[in-house]
């Protein structure tokens, strides 16, 4: 305080230890400092995406509309529907905005979330990999992974063991973390590297992979859907995995106001509410 700092040196003057432009010149740097923070914390205000969002009344969500029951797309109306999708429009509900769904695929997912093609992303897993270039939100769902084939190969197929034999293809969809579960999981097998808007398991449907993994949550789904597939009956389930949405890493209002959001909504139940609607387990 500058009021404070001439009071010493009206009480002590000629003290030997006081170096009063030193204090001065301490004292103004230190005004410096604080200044410089408020105009940084104003700036980073004034360029988050949460206030574009807010200014512009459209909320945008990068979904890959192929992932069942989260985000599904219907190419007939180009609408979505699914976990991710009740769950951005009870987000952009709260921010009392529109939202809109981009299109977009696993393997320019997090690109699309850094290059501001969108302001936060659907649900994802966590990936080291990904952190090193975007945001995460808190988790709000588990999930692990589990391998899948045609009922018929299940006398051969038992465990993760049968899987791995350089006579085996197992199938993945490129830029997913299942891409680099099945090269982990599986050195010694044939890995079949699908890029969407194929999916890998159309590749066991088809005859042309044995095998192929997702998690837990799809598994029921596809088997579900497709009566002639089975989940391998694995002791145990692998590489049990947190969800969350991606956001820009370098936008810590935005990231503040979604996390915030998840703290809230978790109380209120909104993700259990949503595992029931969608039929799906933590």
């Amino acid at each position: 305080h500058r009021d404070s700092a001439v009071a010493i040196f009206r009480r002590c003057p000629n003290h030997p230890q006081i170096d009063k432009g030193r204090i001065m010149k301490l004292f103004k740097y230190a005004v410096i400092a604080v200044l410089g923070l408020m105009v940084a914390t104003t700036v980073a205000k004034a360029d988050s995406r949460l206030k574009e969002i807010l200014d512009k009344g459209v909320l945008r969500v990068g979904t890959t509309g192929d992932w069942n029951p989260m985000t599904m797309k219907d190419p007939a109306t180009n609408t979505y529907k699914g976990y991710d999708i009740d769950m951005m429009t009870e987000l952009a509900k709260d921010l009392g905005v529109k939202v809109e769904f981009v299109a977009t695929d696993w393997k320019t997912l997090v690109s699309g979330v850094v290059s501001n093609k969108y302001d936060l992303t659907g649900s994802a897993s966590l990936s080291m990999k990904r952190a090193k270039v975007a945001g995460y939100s808190p988790s709000y769902f588990s999930l692990a992974t589990v391998p899948l084939t045609l009922k018929k190969n299940l006398s051969k197929f038992q465990d993760w063991g049968d899987l791995d034999k350089p006579n085996v293809t197992v199938a993945a969809t490129l830029g997913t973390t299942q891409e680099q579960q099945v090269k982990r999981f599986f050195p010694s097998a044939n890995k079949k590297i699908i890029e969407a808007p194929a999916r890998d398991f159309q590749e066991v449907l088809a005859g042309r992979a044995h095998a192929h993994i997702t998690s837990n949550v799809e598994a029921g789904k596809l088997v579900e859907k497709y009566p002639q597939m089975a989940v391998v009956p694995v002791k145990q389930a692998r590489a049990r995995t947190p969800i969350a949405m991606l956001l820009p890493q370098d936008d810590q209002v935005w990231i503040n106001y979604i996390n915030h959001w998840i703290a809230l909504k978790k109380e209120r139940g909104l993700f259990d509410k949503l595992a029931a609607k969608w039929q799906i387990a933590n």
